[in-house]
């Protein structure tokens, strides 16, 4: 019975393995319109069923804002938006057998947008920490054991992840030199002051990852500039719409749909309208 249920859980083990490599391993068309890059806030984690054909590993969902405003433009749309994807991942590839999402870009590509550098800094993921710690129970337990804590935004490398997306945006230009190129900011997760039972932490945390969310929106409008990128600003558009307001844009630490810390369906939708109004100003 041991040896059995051991052979079962090989087999299963490695079916999951070359599912993931071979999903990794696809080929991207390169042949479309629109070509949506970035992490889990562009993928739309937890807001609907998964992209049929997408890896698994990606969670790219068919309401994440890319798939939303496909919808509302008419582009044909190449999603390489990927849940856990760093500003590398993006540039370089290296996720789960993935090649790099940039990859997609072609000679037809007339519209890029980009949202990724929370995972560099670990923004959601000590968010999400700090919560079930403060929560407790086994999940709290374990996090306190193998985590050293949040650390402050001063000691966080942006520098890095400013040059990263700097060199990402202008790979994306060379090798679309025909698109619009729009960097989408995180939405403002956080209220301007204090905290609210939604976030599950307390006041000085939520001060701390405030000012964590605030210059990853300026290192990113930064690096926009300097690669010569259109911003569209989610984070100040967003005001009024954190966790813990009435009607947010972002989840709080446990939400009924999506996923702790990301964009809710309505978050998603505000952006890809967003967009496309910016689409619009710039024809």
């Amino acid at each position: 019975m041991v040896l059995a249920a051991l052979i079962l859980i090989v087999v299963a083990v490695f079916a999951i393995f070359v599912l993931l490599y071979f999903q990794g391993r696809q080929r991207p068309d390169t042949g479309a319109e629109y070509v949506a890059l970035g992490s889990s806030y562009a993928a739309g984690l937890g807001l609907g069923p998964r992209v049929p054909g997408s890896p698994i590993v990606c969670q790219r969902s068919v309401n994440g804002y890319p798939q939303q405003l496909a919808r509302i433009t008419g582009l044909t749309l190449t999603d390489m938006s990927c849940s856990g994807a760093t500003v590398s991942h993006v540039l370089r590839g290296g996720q789960m057998f993935q090649g790099p999402q940039i990859d997609a870009l072609g000679p037809d590509t007339r519209l890029v947008t980009l949202t990724a550098g929370g995972n560099d800094i670990a923004y959601v993921g000590d968010l999400t920490a700090l919560a079930y710690q403060q929560r407790g129970g086994v999940a709290g337990f374990l996090i306190g054991l193998f985590w050293n804590g949040a650390q402050p935004a001063a000691e966080r490398n942006f520098e890095a992840l400013r040059a990263n997306l700097v060199s990402t945006l202008r790979e994306i230009a060379r090798r679309a030199p025909n698109a619009r190129i729009f960097v989408v900011t995180y939405p403002a997760i956080l209220p301007p002051e204090g905290t609210c039972p939604a976030l599950g932490i307390g006041a000085d945390d939520a001060g701390l990852m405030r000012q964590v969310g605030v210059r990853l929106a300026e290192v990113t409008r930064e690096a926009a500039k300097e690669a010569g990128a259109t911003v569209v600003d989610m984070d100040q558009l967003s005001a009024g719409h954190d966790a813990c307001a009435p009607e947010p844009w972002v989840n709080g630490a446990a939400p009924k749909q999506g996923a702790p810390f990301h964009p809710t369906l309505a978050g998603a939708r505000a952006a890809a309208e967003t967009i496309k109004h910016a689409l619009e100003e710039a024809d």
